[in-house]
């Protein structure tokens, strides 16, 4: 149902008793908590899209000042406790794995250089925690002159700008081994929101001023968006996984994150790029609707 149905409208359906569940979509928070605390009075089962402010609420602490419950929300995302177990386990995994992949990336090298003479590895400025800049570092997938016009873009599906080998290592994951140096130096971590161009940033806040929230942990080699989404889920619902993530952050999960990340390699529609009718924040809603869900 739509819900310029009316709220009156929603609720005799759910009379009905022809259902156990109902789904609540992208509508307006008035509404939506009207119907939330009316089906949960009718035994009726609720499934929810989560707002932003719900993925803040959901992360927090519940403390009591006197008889009175609170929801405590922190400044900070990561304990000091937190952050050094989660760079010594950075230190340990990047050495380990630079050692185990040695032999591939040196192929991946040979293989790259052979193809058309160009560069072995590409490197561009991307942002991390408090939107520090780095260079982050890749094994190049595109044509030397991929970004002639200077122009940042997402990569599409069937983005004709990606060579045959990079087509294949970016498959299977291999284009982001030099990425390990990265964690290895400190600018990223294993486990962390995708660090993203200053460009795309500032195309995203225009839709979306939340954005800056993820920038309160370190970029990650890989992050909760990668493992429940792909690459082309919306910018919004990535926001809000990557919010998920830092909210609800524990050093068990992160351990979780990099075993659930294998499965990734075996994913193809994780790296097929972004679709041509697909909103991103790289170019103007199309419609209201769109309008709504960035909101």
């Amino acid at each position: 149902m739509d819900i310029a149905e009316g709220i009156e409208a929603v609720k005799r359906e759910g009379m009905c008793g022809r259902f156990s569940g109902v789904v609540l979509w992208d509508i307006p928070t008035y509404d939506r908590n009207k119907l939330l605390k009316y089906f949960y009075s009718m035994n009726i089962r609720v499934y929810m899209m989560p707002k932003i402010p719900d993925v803040l609420v959901a992360g927090s602490d519940s403390i009591h000042l006197f008889d009175t419950p609170l929801m405590l929300t922190r400044e900070y995302a990561l304990t000091a406790g937190q952050r050094f177990a989660k760079r010594m386990t950075d230190i340990v995994c990047a050495l380990i794995l630079a050692i185990v992949t040695s032999p591939i990336m040196l192929v991946t090298a040979i293989c790259i250089k052979l193809y058309d003479r160009g560069p072995v590895l590409y490197s561009q400025i991307r942002c991390t925690r408090d939107r520090r800049e780095f260079r982050i570092l890749k094994f190049r997938s595109m044509r030397v002159d991929a970004e002639k016009d200077g122009v940042a873009r997402l990569a599409t599906k069937d983005d004709d700008r990606i060579t045959p080998i990079g087509r294949f290592i970016r498959a299977v994951r291999i284009d982001e081994l030099p990425q390990l140096f990265n964690i290895l130096k400190g600018d990223m971590t294993f486990i962390g929101p995708r660090p993203e161009r200053p460009e795309i940033i500032d195309k995203y806040m225009e839709q979306m001023p939340e954005f800056a929230y993820r920038m309160r942990v370190k970029a990650g080699l890989a992050g909760y968006a990668q493992v429940y989404g792909k690459y082309n889920t919306s910018p919004y619902d990535k926001l809000k996984l990557d919010l998920i993530y830092i909210e609800n952050y524990s050093f068990w999960m992160d351990i979780k994150l990099m075993i659930l990340t294998l499965k990734i390699l075996l994913r193809p529609e994780s790296t097929e790029g972004v679709d041509a009718t697909q909103t991103t924040a790289m170019k103007e809603p199309a419609d209201e609707t769109v309008d709504r869900q960035m909101r």
